[in-house]
């Protein structure tokens, strides 16, 4: 189905990536729940992301909100648009709490860090400190986003990959990449295996935040979109397998 591409090399024995930003959505941890956590996934989410640790890969996360709360639904309860983000970011402090804790019981050592400041519950975002928490291969999540409303945690994800100085940032979603249109309304939308910052943004294709794409590109970082719900897919991702799309400033090749 996909065309092979150098720009995925393969690499059975040893990581592509040293240091990486894993963006998850709530959604993510949903299952087949209508909202909320889905212990089985936690479970083997936490499991695949220590595969990765394991490798000696220097791991962050960004966790999202959705499966709790979304701040852009806010009209549908009737609440404006600055407090119902607030109520998305605590949100995503519940599911970094949560995808730390499976972790822990499977032996991984955890930080969640807060843009938020809430002390009696989680460490304050510093970047210092983050980096040393990877520097002692610690497992870093990230929670409410940017610590702004009108910011998403795509934006926000890219932010720390770039903070941290993470050399790609990795999107895990529910879809096997970025498509020339909506697969779930359109099924014959044609995938691609890589593509520019400026198409990203020229097509308003709506796999990430527009505000992300145009941060990431500034700096150059790596975007690589995949579907998380196939199982061993972000060890495949590290290990440099041709998994999903490559968002760069390179053309296709």
């Amino acid at each position: 189905m996909y065309v092979t591409s150098s720009v995925f090399p393969m690499t059975p024995e040893r990581h592509r990536y040293d240091r990486v930003l894993l963006k998850l959505s709530g959604e993510a941890l949903m299952g087949k729940m209508s909202f909320g956590i889905d212990p089985a996934v936690l479970e083997a989410v936490a499991a695949e992301v220590q595969q990765v640790h394991q490798l000696g890969v220097k791991l962050a996360i960004v966790m999202g909100g959705g499966n709790i709360f979304r701040g852009l639904n806010a009209s549908d309860y009737g609440i404006s648009r600055v407090p119902a983000d607030h109520m998305g970011m605590l949100a995503t402090v519940i599911n970094g709490i949560a995808l730390a804790e499976a972790l822990k019981d499977l032996g991984s050592e955890t930080r969640v860090m807060s843009a938020i400041d809430m002390n009696k519950i989680v460490e304050p975002f510093i970047r210092g400190r983050a980096l040393a928490h990877l520097s002692r291969d610690r497992i870093v999540l990230f929670a409410a986003g940017t610590g702004n409303p009108y910011f998403s945690t795509d934006t926000a994800a890219t932010l720390r990959a770039m903070e941290i100085h993470a050399e790609v940032l990795l999107k895990a979603t529910k879809v096997d990449g970025i498509y020339d249109a909506d697969p779930e309304v359109t099924p014959s939308a044609k995938p691609f295996k890589q593509i520019t910052y400026q198409d990203v943004l020229r097509r308003k294709l709506g796999v990430m935040d527009m505000t992300a794409v145009s941060l990431a590109m500034g700096q150059e970082l790596p975007i690589i979109v995949f579907n998380l719900r196939q199982g061993g897919n972000i060890k495949r991702v590290i290990l440099g397998e041709e998994i999903g799309t490559m968002i760069s400033g390179d053309e296709p090749t």
